[in-house]
């Protein structure tokens, strides 16, 4: 009797798994499904700065089209994920410091303040990149010898953080260390607001979409 349970066992088990696997989509990455989660994840490929190509910005594949190109109302901000401290300077650039070895967790916020007058962008897409390191052999483009483990990411819109009860955005963590050889570095923080859906094939096609930069300022204390 206990021969035949494992017997068993072994054939459900190899069902299940063919099942799942000529069944549908072998997804290697979540956020690559087609459709929405309740997290609010948007499911859509990553940037392709600098990362499968030599494209130094967004530019290179989208256009700046949109409706929300008003700095004023446009949020884009970095905050100390634990104090909530923005590290925005008063010239609109980034000042992160971080001992060596110390592992600074982070919140990347971006969105719009709400506008009656104008439909907000229901996606934001960013990235972290260091331009120095496009057209390199280096897998990572974050700035060298910084450890990172989220260092882009496109999210539907609709985080509640406080602060920021009057907008729409999105807010998620980011965690960085510099290593034994890191150095101060310079780095840009890439963002897309966007709305709608592109063509296949031509990203220039059926989404409306803003670009902005922000220089981030990383310095080993």
């Amino acid at each position: 009797m206990k021969t035949k349970t494992i017997i068993l066992t072994i054939i459900l088990t190899a069902i299940i798994t063919a099942s799942q696997f000529f069944g549908g989509k072998n997804y290697y990455h979540p956020e690559f499904r087609e459709k929405q989660n309740s997290n609010g994840l948007a499911y859509a490929y990553p940037p392709a700065v600098g990362i499968l190509s030599n494209s130094k910005n967004c530019l290179s594949c989208h256009i700046n089209n949109g409706l929300w190109k008003d700095d004023d109302k446009t949020i884009i901000d970095i905050l100390d994920k634990d104090t909530k401290k923005s590290f925005k300077q008063p010239d609109g650039t980034f000042l992160i410091e971080v001992k060596r070895w110390e592992q600074k967790n982070l919140l990347t916020v971006i969105g719009r303040k709400k506008d009656n007058a104008i439909s907000a962008p229901y996606r934001n897409a960013w990235l972290y990149i260091d331009q120095t390191t496009i057209g390199t052999n280096s897998l990572s483009k974050f700035a060298p010898n910084w450890e990172v483990n989220l260092p882009m990411s496109c999210r539907v819109v609709g985080d509640k953080l406080p602060g920021y009860e009057d907008a729409e955005i999105t807010s998620l963590p980011m965690t960085i260390q510099p290593l034994t050889n890191a150095m101060d570095a310079d780095i840009q923080l890439q963002v897309m607001l966007t709305k709608g859906e592109s063509v296949k094939g031509n990203a220039e096609e059926g989404m409306l979409g803003n670009y902005f930069e922000r220089k981030v300022k990383l310095v080993v204390k």
